[in-house]
């Protein structure tokens, strides 16, 4: 285990809320329906997937582009106004990790622009040597692109990595990368992370040593 890659929301902060609430005021802002359990369903992937896959609200891709940028402008003015919670145990495992010189690097489809507002607002970004977001790549998760950038950006292989992630997008996007995968049961029960190497709670406890293990 040369390098950890962090997916951001639901593994490092919980800003779930202001995304969804942020989905539900664009709804009601354009006047378009939001299909039951289209939350669930887009979590972990890029707007541009989400808005007309699974929103169906648009195809065309400046359509698209103009929605996706609109929902991330309110998302960031909730963010202003409510703040983001840093989950459990990240800071910590971040900490440690920087203590011990293990390479750390944010692998997200979120916007750099959320990315810039929230490293603002916690200074969280002192912990990682690398930031890749859904800007810097064209196929978001589950394509593995996001997590390649990342150790490459590392200078390591895939296979010297370790993915933390909630999202089922994210888990198939590390495992067709070659990574390792710990999922956290922030956004999915943990008797449905099966498919990961291993699976937690959440990260409260979580050491190097312990991720360490997963590659024995």
């Amino acid at each position: 285990m040369n390098g950890i890659l962090f997916d951001w929301d639901g593994v490092v902060i919980d800003s779930s809320a202001q995304h969804e609430r942020s989905w539900e005021l664009l709804a009601e802002e354009i006047g378009k329906p939001l299909p039951e359990g289209h939350f669930k369903a887009g979590f972990g992937k890029k707007n541009q997937i989400i808005i007309p896959g699974i929103l169906r609200w648009a195809d065309d891709p400046a359509e698209v582009a103009a929605l996706a940028d609109r929902k991330e402008e309110i998302y960031r003015d909730l963010v202003r106004q409510s703040g983001v919670t840093i989950l459990a145990g990240a800071r910590e495992l971040l900490e440690a990790l920087q203590a011990e010189g293990i390479p750390a690097a944010v692998a997200s489809s979120t916007p750099r622009s959320n990315l810039d507002a929230i490293f603002a607002a916690t200074a969280l970004d002192r912990y990682f040597k690398a930031v890749v977001c859904g800007d810097d790549v064209t196929n978001g998760k589950p394509a593995p692109d996001v997590f390649l950038l990342a150790a490459s950006n590392l200078g390591l292989r895939p296979d010297e990595c370790l993915v933390i992630e909630d999202a089922h997008a994210g888990i198939e996007a590390a495992l067709a990368a070659g990574m390792r995968v710990l999922a956290v049961a922030t956004t999915n029960p943990l008797a449905d992370l099966h498919r990961a190497t291993a699976a937690v709670e959440s990260l409260e406890g979580t050491t190097p040593a312990s991720l360490r293990t997963l590659f024995s």
